[in-house]
């Protein structure tokens, strides 16, 4: 669903008037599990795995024990998983943030004539970014309704008012998600300025007065003479913050000892963004190499040191118009970071840049750079955060493509979900690539709930087995009548899942509550979550999610485990972008391969539906139908060839201040949104 429905309401910040998250019941968890990972384990691990379910869920027996004690938890907190979860999937893992964890969002390359142009652009989306603070500090954003197969369900808000307050402390053993909302504390009211490694602090509001554009841009201005001057120029200690986040805790140790450190520290900590000023890469600004520069900034040798990733949202603006966002992901999920992002570039383009006056109307004070105290110490660790992020940046096999062949139009069409359409498709390239499925993660928003994230939809069914079968073993023996209809299966099988997580009965979130609450009392870990299906089970192969946009431009991540693939897909009326991630220090997995495979599935399935389609038309309609698929298959091969390679760059226009385009979809979608059976699932519904 890329639009959400979004009108004024009452406050759900806070999730007030919100059910609390249900928590499933212990046999449908246990039969759930048993049917998600029979089709990807061997007969003698199942069999094993069975009859240790069989013990755990007996009456009387460790499972009952521990769901009552989960029933207790939920009765005494707003939501029972929230912090199992969040210590589970962000603050416990001890891998670095730039590619395993941390997201981008990638803009159109801006077309900046001059450095001056990057400058207003940055000043611009500042004062955006005030903007949408002011919303916030209002508690005057629009309430988010879910649309689609549950709509008009509001959905908590309180991930919103995350963006600019939080930052993620590491620590030894488990990082702190520390949320700015002390009364003592006064409001944060600057921003970072990241330029040539150095950081200054930009106050925007000063003696009670919100600096305006012009303002702004003097300020920049001033900020990138500052960096420029290399006698005053200090090691790059954003660096610190790329490491594995056990070293950059004992890193960070190393510079508290200094009150200089300290202070500086305090300042970044406490912003309310960073914006990072990013010197010209000299590569080819393909999506690919966007995609790949927003992840992990080029390393040492580039920007990799004009970050600090421990901060929600970091803004770059490239010089060579390289410019996105990428975020700490632990206070919040993607929709949040896409609806942010699109409401400041729609501000961009919606408010022409105040900057009409040739100077401030007073001398502004100079922006202040941070100090860093660098014993040999701190020179040793910053070299060796610099080899890791390098080798981190040599690691990544990243391939962004344009699939134009058809859209969400087509797949709606054939009433089907196109989110369940691709996540078959994307079940049908991994099997094409590696002969087998395995463990599928997709986020699936339950935010209907008090203080919900995200639950697992577990996109590898065995109705998705028995469709990838047909198309490649059983290519010629299995009719299209029956590959359709295994096709209709498939998608019918994720919607019924993706059903069941959106209404918090999926089994993950469950199964990490009793393993949790197992641990909290005390207990021998149970044999459950010793087995070796279980670690199965949680070997995300494929981590996959939708992220859609009703702006041009798109969300990229890394793979969460080495051999490993990470697939984000952006579904438009008639293309679909997809990030492809793998490592290549990984002999099983390419990206190009998977992509290759993935747009051979999607031309297959697209085969098989006109097919399906034009065998079951009356005659006397079938002649039409069949010259409209003509057509479509002439426009589609004319933008394919059109496209190559599959850079969506290549064929924007380009502006000298904000390039954005918006796709003109905003109708189709108000006529066809609710009436599409199956788009009820981005990251959101």
């Amino acid at each position: 669903m890329p639009v959400l429905d979004r009108e004024p309401s009452k406050d759900l910040g806070a999730g007030d008037g919100l059910p609390k998250l249900p928590l499933p019941a212990l046999k449908d968890t246990m039969d759930t599990y048993l049917r998600c990972m029979k089709h990807l384990v061997t007969e003698e691990q199942f069999v094993k795995t069975q009859n240790i379910v069989k013990e755990f869920g007996a009456p009387g027996g460790v499972g009952e024990l521990l769901q009552s004690r989960l029933m207790e938890r939920r009765e005494n907190q707003a939501n029972w998983v929230y912090d199992y979860w969040l210590n589970d999937m962000y603050l416990n893992n001890r891998l670095a943030l730039p590619v395993n964890s941390s997201p981008a969002m990638v803009f159109p390359r801006q077309n900046f004539r001059a450095p001056i142009d990057s400058l207003r652009f940055a000043a611009h989306l500042i004062s955006g970014v005030m903007e949408y603070k002011t919303l916030l500090d209002a508690r005057a954003l629009p309430v988010d309704y879910a649309r689609g197969q549950l709509a008009g369900t509001p959905l908590c808000m309180e991930q919103y008012y995350r963006l600019f307050t939080s930052y993620r402390l590491p620590g030894p053993e488990r990082d702190t998600l520390v949320a700015q909302e002390s009364s003592v504390m006064p409001e944060p009211e600057h921003i970072i300025v990241a330029c040539k490694n150095q950081f200054f602090v930009l106050d925007v509001v000063i003696n009670f007065r919100r600096l305006n554009e012009r303002d702004l841009l003097t300020q920049l201005d001033k900020i990138v003479k500052m960096a420029d001057n290399k006698e005053e120029q200090l090691p790059p200690i954003g660096l610190l913050t790329s490491d594995g986040r056990t070293e950059w805790a004992e890193s960070r140790s190393v510079l508290m000892r200094e009150s200089t450190n300290r202070d500086s520290l305090d300042m970044i900590e406490r912003c309310l963004c960073l914006v990072c000023l990013d010197d010209a890469s000299g590569l080819e600004l393909n999506d690919t190499t966007r995609a790949m520069l927003m992840l992990h900034g080029g390393g040492e040798a580039k920007n990799g040191g004009n970050r600090w990733y421990d901060k929600p949202m970091q803004f770059v603006v490239g010089a060579d118009g390289c410019c996105g966002v990428v975020c700490e992901h632990s206070p919040f999920e993607g929709i949040v970071l896409v609806q942010c992002t699109e409401y400041l570039l729609k501000y961009m383009i919606g408010s022409p840049s105040k900057l009409v006056r040739a100077a401030s109307v007073s001398e502004l004070p100079a922006p202040r750079r941070l100090r860093w105290k660098c014993t040999p110490e701190i020179h040793k660790l910053l070299a060796s955060s610099a080899d890791k992020l390098q080798r981190l940046v040599r690691n990544l096999d990243m391939n962004v493509h344009k699939f134009c062949d058809y859209g969400k139009e087509f797949i709606k069409k054939q009433k089907m979900s196109p989110d369940a359409y691709i996540q078959v498709a994307l079940q049908l390239a991994y099997y094409r690539c590696h002969g087998r499925p395995v463990s599928t993660y997709e986020s699936a928003s339950i935010r209907r709930f008090q203080e919900g994230r995200v639950d697992n939809i577990r996109s590898a069914t065995p109705e998705a087995l028995f469709f990838v079968q047909a198309m490649t073993e059983g290519k010629f023996s299995t009719s299209d009548k029956e590959k359709m209809e295994m096709l209709r299966d498939a998608i019918t099988a994720q919607t019924k899942y993706t059903i069941l997580a959106i209404t918090g009965m999926a089994i993950d979130n469950h199964l990490l509550g009793l393993r949790e609450i197992a641990h909290e009392v005390k207990m021998e870990k149970p044999e459950l979550f010793k087995d070796e299906v279980y670690l199965i089970s949680n070997q995300f192969i494929l981590s996959t999610s939708q992220v859609p946009t009703t702006v041009e431009m798109f969300c990229c991540y890394g793979p969460v485990i080495p051999n490993g693939y990470g697939a984000c897909y952006n579904p438009q009326s008639d293309h679909i972008i997809f990030s492809v991630s793998s490592f290549h220090e990984s002999p099983q997995t390419c990206s190009a391969e998977f992509v290759k495979c993935l747009v051979q599935g999607l031309q297959d399935m697209r085969e098989l539906c006109d097919k399906y389609r034009s065998s079951s038309t009356p005659t006397g309609q079938r002649k039409g139908r069949t010259m409209e698929i003509h057509t479509q298959t002439e426009t589609n091969w004319q933008n394919k060839t059109s496209q190559r390679p599959s850079d969506s760059t290549k064929n924007q226009q380009t502006l000298p201040q904000v390039l954005v385009k918006t796709p003109d979809q905003t109708k189709v979608e108000a006529q066809t949104q609710t009436s599409s059976q199956g788009e009820f699932r981005s990251f959101e519904e």
